[in-house]
């Protein structure tokens, strides 16, 4: 019976094997002679005469009948490979930035040379397969807020949130479409100088009497079709009517203004071969208000613009005044680039992106006020408050570089932070008393002060969020290899049980100047949202709460810190929802990533309670808090009073 089972199967296998044989097709070079071929590869023929290596078969497309069942297997099992290539893609491009992670939590004296935050390759995220994989700066708010997130959660795969809240080129396009006329010459009058109020004494972007003369002559001489003319003053109503309605229904858009703004950009010239100053203040208009579009990437490239068309009129460098007479022309163009520089500091260090020019190349004097006195303060911004924000903006650049970027440092990353740190401190400390801000009664402080405090804060809190960050995972690293006594009765333990992890003083200290950085930014935001002084649709007020609301988290979960500071988190997550919901683009972006910060605590909260029980528990840990001597007045309270580079209305 064996003997004929084994007879059949070899009668079936020589049954397929011609049967397979048969399919085959004859290899081109037998095809064309028309004799047989054996179908091999290369077949007997070729082989003999020689013609091996070009032996070739036509390739056929056989159709063949397949179930619509298998079909969908095929497509359900191509999905499931294409989602885990696009995670595995994904943890390959951030998570180099985790072995520096490890390697600082293993070096928690401080020694290490690098940012813990950052890889040894640049972080890259695909959000949509048909597009190229976006760049993320890791001095980001967003992608600190993602580190923060992987950390809560454990899953270092976890994906980055992608900005998506932004007005989108169609919309512009559309706006741009639409018939805008001139406004009349009431309305006109009304938008400019609500604009020069809310934004002209921030920063200098024009010459502020000058402006409303020229707005003048324009309606008595009725030129209206000069496109210089036309692309500075749509660009100043598009800021008035910001600041001055709830919406704007026929442009949209969520946000006012967003017409004028989208034929000012189709107006305006992007590569003049002569230049002017006052096509440089429509660039800075421009390029400020793509903030409030939350369009963080056009106002960059629109800032670098103007920064290389400053370059080619030699903004960087004094003008003889032989060459330019009036004093307020002169003292016009060093404002006007110093206002490039701080733009181009600053944009750069909401996004992680290098400085466009070296401090080094800059030979221009700083602001000076001219003489007669009424004369400046009709024309030009205060040269005291200017010079603030430029001395703030350079050191956000050396942040940027020194801590976030992948150069090569003799000193550590410790000692880098505390060097920075100590140039805030001096910076606070020397400012003029008409720039210092009055605790006691927030709003009596001008517009200028209160935003040059908030950009102070986020610059402290940028230059130590990373060590913050760092203390946290260390502790963590101590709950989690701390021995079990219940279940480890032998009194024995593996290595990395009995491992000790130490946190220095230092950053103890520098992680409590980020909270204090972090309390006070949210109490100034707070209180100009209750007084109702706060601009609905700017962007840095919703960036700085974002920002503090991120270091206020991390604070409730270490010792330092405090549990109560979860309830700042939580009225800043109320905070952006309210200015979502009345249009506020950058405020949607912000508050979604905090709503998926909060969706991480519920494993936190208790893992916190361990943190702050061992850390009560470790007489090596709690002697730090007592040398810190939690007075924050030395590292603190100068360090976490005004900011200037943000210095942003919004």
């Amino acid at each position: 019976m064996a003997r004929k089972r084994s007879a059949l199967t070899k009668e079936q296998e020589q049954e397929s094997r011609e049967s397979q044989r048969r399919k085959f097709v004859a290899c081109q070079r037998c095809h064309s002679h028309k004799i047989k071929c054996s179908g091999d590869r290369p077949c007997s023929k070729c082989r003999t005469v020689g013609l091996a290596e070009e032996c070739a078969y036509t390739i056929r497309d056989r159709q063949v009948k397949v179930s619509e069942n298998y079909l969908d297997q095929i497509l359900a099992e191509n999905q499931r490979l294409k989602e885990r290539s696009t995670t595995s893609a994904q943890v390959a491009e951030t998570d180099p930035s985790q072995r520096p992670l490890s390697r600082t939590v293993d070096a928690p004296d401080g020694t290490g040379i690098q940012n813990p935050l950052i890889g040894d390759r640049a972080w890259f995220y695909r959000y949509d397969p048909s597009s190229p994989p976006i760049y993320i700066g890791e001095a980001a708010c967003s992608a600190f807020a993602t580190r923060f997130r992987r950390f809560l959660s454990g899953n270092y795969a976890m994906p980055h949130i992608p900005r998506t809240q932004y007005e989108h080129e169609e919309t512009i396009a559309a706006a741009n479409e639409a018939d805008i006329q001139w406004p009349s010459l009431h309305h006109a009058r009304l938008l400019v100088r609500i604009a020069i109020h809310q934004i002209g004494h921030l920063y200098h972007l024009m010459m502020r009497k000058s402006t409303l003369d020229k707005l003048e002559e324009i309606y008595q001489t009725q030129d209206f079709d000069c496109p210089a003319n036309k692309c500075k003053f749509f660009a100043l109503f598009a800021f008035g009517q910001a600041y001055s309605i709830r919406s704007e229904p026929n442009s949209g858009s969520r946000v006012p203004g967003t017409s004028y703004f989208a034929r000012s950009m189709g107006l305006v010239q992007i590569l003049p071969e002569r230049t002017s100053v006052a096509h440089l203040e429509t660039l800075l208009l421009l390029s400020l208000f793509s903030y409030y579009l939350n369009r963080r990437h056009s106002a960059y490239v629109l800032i670098g613009n103007a920064m290389r068309m400053g370059l080619t009129i030699g903004l960087n460098h004094n003008i003889l005044e032989s060459q330019v007479i009036d004093p307020v022309e002169r003292q016009h163009r060093i404002q006007i680039w110093w206002t490039i520089y701080i733009f181009d500091r600053m944009w750069g260090s909401k996004m992680g992106l290098p400085m466009q020019i070296l401090d080094e190349d800059i030979h221009v004097d700083m602001p000076s006020t001219i003489s007669p006195r009424w004369r400046h303060e009709e024309e030009l911004s205060d040269s005291e408050y200017m010079t603030a924000n430029i001395k703030l903006a350079r050191i956000v650049g050396e942040t940027i570089t020194k801590l976030y970027s992948r150069r090569k440092y003799q000193e550590t990353f410790l000692q880098r932070v505390q060097k920075l740190l100590k140039a805030l401190k001096h910076w606070v400390e020397t400012l003029p008393e008409s720039l210092k801000l009055n605790m006691e009664d927030l709003e009596s402080s001008k517009k200028p002060v209160v935003s040059l405090h908030l950009a102070f804060n986020q610059c402290v809190i940028l230059t130590t969020r990373p060590t913050l960050l760092h203390l946290l995972m260390t502790l963590s690293k101590k709950t989690t290899s701390r021995p079990n006594t219940a279940n480890n009765t032998s009194g024995t333990g593996t290595e990395s049980e009995s491992q000790e992890v130490s946190v220095s003083q230092p950053v103890l200290t520098l992680s409590e100047a980020c909270i204090h950085a972090a309390r006070h930014s949210h109490s100034m935001i707070l209180t100009r949202w209750i007084n109702g002084s706060m601009p609905t649709f700017g962007y840095f007020h919703a960036h700085y709460l974002f920002s503090s609301a991120l270091i206020l988290a991390m604070s409730s979960f270490v010792p330092i810190g405090n549990p109560t500071d979860m309830t700042g988190f939580d009225s800043a997550l109320d905070l952006l929802r309210s200015m979502t919901e009345n249009g506020n683009l950058a405020a949607a972006e912000f508050y979604h990533n905090l709503e998926q910060v909060k969706w991480q605590y519920p494993f936190w909260r208790w893992c916190a309670r361990f943190i702050r029980a061992i850390a009560g528990l470790s007489s090596s840990y709690y002697s730090f808090f007592e040398h810190l001597a939690p007075e924050p007045t030395h590292i603190g309270i100068s360090i976490y009073a005004p900011s200037a580079f943000d210095t942003h209305h919004t």
